[in-house]
């Protein structure tokens, strides 16, 4: 079967057709494997009338019985220290929690907690073998899953706490639940030949390149919850049922891809988003309206490559983007190589662009190569400077390693950060690499000049930032963070997190480690909330205390997993008392296995 030179649509984009020697093997290697069908099909009539509906079921059922055939999916094992990242069922109707330690604060808000992450619906990440090699799911993928806590209390003032979980329910999801079997071929790492065979038939089956996961995040816009992965529109949830409803699209006016970590601009209360692709528009910016239903502004900034910017920031009158170079590139699968991968050697910088500008209002600065997924805040600084902060690294921890080497022992150097130093910070190729330092970048508007530091040293390597959210795109006086547990990620060859850091921006340094531990390099105050041994912590969030008037009034909430015990709990973590031990602990009735970024949202009592 001979390919027609017709364009695919990749997230509402044309894929041109490859055209390379590697393509035209996949070609030739699809046609002799689909010669046994052309036999089938000789037998029918040469000609009939038939819906172009049914044509297309047809085409459908055939791919999915050649996928069937010449493709097997393998589960790519757990090791016993990755137990906690293995999937969990849903639980069903939301079950009371009864067993808490301590007590529930009078001045804690009544709401929910929601934590999202990936769950494999069939087992583990999942590898495609056929003739064509094999391909990869990678540690980010996996069907998105909601963890929510839900804080109710009676005008007696007694608390009652309901937890829930439930998968979010994308159309690829659908899919693969009614065939209850993988059928979406992974697409992010591989042999090349086994990558755009995935590609080409997710794209000819569903018409989407690769699944749609909806793992990453959770937000909320005008009263209303969705999810994020990056590459697909946000997915509109109901809030007390978790029910996946209607992509957003605003009428179809947003059909892309949706940045995991959109942002409300201070004062006027507009969502600011951004969408990366693989094809152009590479990246456009959109400014959503207050009430969520229009997109007042979008435009396509002009970038030349498909950057993975993971995330957008906001002052009172800019938008800040973050230009790294880790690229998806579709024409590098043709050349054996990678389709998203880091430069090392590439080049970074910042941009600064008006809410309502374009291409050519943007201010660009150009900084020291970095990888940075996470912001902690931006805000203006005066009438000139603009500040960022953020997580930065030397390298990317997604993928992961080069397709070939020893992915386990790549993640298990890349957390080794034993003998790291503040020499070796950017430049460490046997150990550490994935080191994450709390970073400033100080750009000037006037001059263009640029003042960068770091503020957090090599102490602890931090990430996955948070702030109380009232002060997004403001200046602040703290943040907080997930802090990567060296030898327990190491061991394991996975990001853990063993403790929780408070940076106090407008302190120098004081910070408060613990007996025995070092100290290196920091610019600021830091302090620390270690959790016990074996305990790891994820999707941790900022509580605003009610009636509070401080930056700091109020609590971190996170889920932790004690790996001894394999108990899942929800911590609540007085912030101005942030070493003290918890407020309380909330153990839950089911296993939440690690994932990624949460959210606390207050509800009025006549909606909690």
């Amino acid at each position: 079967m001979a390919f027609s030179p017709v364009a695919l649509q990749v997230n509402g984009s044309a894929f041109k057709p490859f055209s390379s020697p590697s393509f035209h093997q996949l070609k030739t290697s699809l046609s002799s494997t689909f010669k046994p069908f052309y036999k089938e099909l000789q037998k029918l009539p040469m000609k009939m009338n038939l819906p172009k509906t049914m044509i297309k079921n047809i085409s459908v059922r055939m791919l999915e019985t050649f996928v069937d055939s010449m493709f097997e999916f393998v589960d790519q094992p757990w090791l016993p220290s990755q137990s906690n990242f293995a999937p969990v069922e849903e639980i069903g109707e939301a079950v009371e929690v009864t067993w808490i330690e301590g007590k529930i604060p009078t001045d804690f808000p009544e709401g929910v907690y929601v934590r999202n992450g990936s769950n494999n619906l069939f087992g583990g990440l999942q590898s495609a073998v056929s003739v064509f090699g094999r391909s990869n799911q990678v540690w980010v993928e996996g069907e998105g899953m909601l963890h929510a806590l839900y804080f109710e209390k009676d005008s007696d003032g007694k608390w009652s706490i309901f937890y829930k979980n439930k998968f979010v329910e994308t159309e690829s999801y659908k899919k693969e639940r009614q065939r209850d079997k993988p059928t979406f071929l992974p697409t992010v790492e591989g042999d090349s030949l086994a990558v755009s065979a995935a590609i080409l038939l997710n794209m000819m089956r569903y018409g989407l390149p690769t699944k749609n996961y909806q793992n990453i995040n959770a937000f909320v816009h005008s009263g209303k919850l969705y999810t994020t992965t990056d590459n697909y529109p946000a997915l509109e949830i109901d809030m007390h049922t978790l029910e996946s409803l209607d992509n957003w699209d605003f009428n179809g006016a947003w059909k892309g891809p949706f940045t995991s970590h959109p942002k409300v601009a201070p004062g006027s209360g507009e969502l600011v988003t951004m969408g990366v692709d693989g094809q152009k528009p590479y990246c456009v910016i959109g400014v959503v309206s207050v009430d969520g239903r229009k997109l007042l502004h979008k435009v396509d900034i002009g970038f030349n490559r498909g950057v993975l910017s993971h995330e957008i920031g906001v002052t009172q009158n800019y938008n800040v983007i973050i230009d790294h170079p880790l690229v998806l590139d579709l024409t590098r699968i043709i050349k054996g190589d990678q389709l998203l991968k880091y430069d090392s050697k590439g080049k970074s910088r910042i941009g600064v662009m008006p809410r309502y500008g374009d291409k050519n209002s943007i201010k660009w600065f150009e900084v020291e190569p970095n990888c940075t997924f996470h912001l902690v805040n931006c805000f203006e600084d005066g009438d000139e400077v603009v500040v960022v902060r953020g997580c930065r690294a030397s390298t990317s921890i997604i993928p992961g390693p080069d397709w070939g080497e020893d992915k386990f022992e790549w993640f298990s150097r890349g957390f080794n950060f034993s003998k790291f130093t503040e020499y070796d910070a950017d430049d460490s190729e046997e150990n550490g690499y994935l080191f994450h330092q709390v970073h400033e970048w100080r750009l000037n508007m006037a001059t263009g000049t640029v003042d960068e530091k770091s503020l957090t040293g090599t102490e602890f390597s931090m990430d996955f930032p948070f702030i109380n959210g009232a002060f997004t795109g403001l200046k602040h006086k703290y943040g907080y963070t997930q802090v990567i547990d060296s030898l327990a990620s190491s061991t394991s060859g996975v990001t853990k997190f063993g403790r929780l850091a408070k940076l106090c921006f407008e302190e120098g340094q004081r910070s408060t480690v613990p007996e025995g531990e070092k100290t290196c390099g920091g610019q600021i105050k830091v302090e620390y909330h270690k959790l016990e041994e074996n305990v790891f912590c994820t999707g941790a969030a900022f509580v605003p205390k009610s009636g509070g008037d401080e930056e700091d009034d109020g609590f971190i909430v996170t889920h932790v997993h004690n790996e001894m015990s394999n108990v899942s709990q929800v911590l609540i973590i007085d912030a101005k008392k942030f070493e003290s031990q918890p407020i309380a602990t909330i153990n839950l009735p089911n296993r939440v296995p690690y994932g990624f970024h949460g959210i606390f949202i207050s509800m009025p009592p006549e909606q909690a």
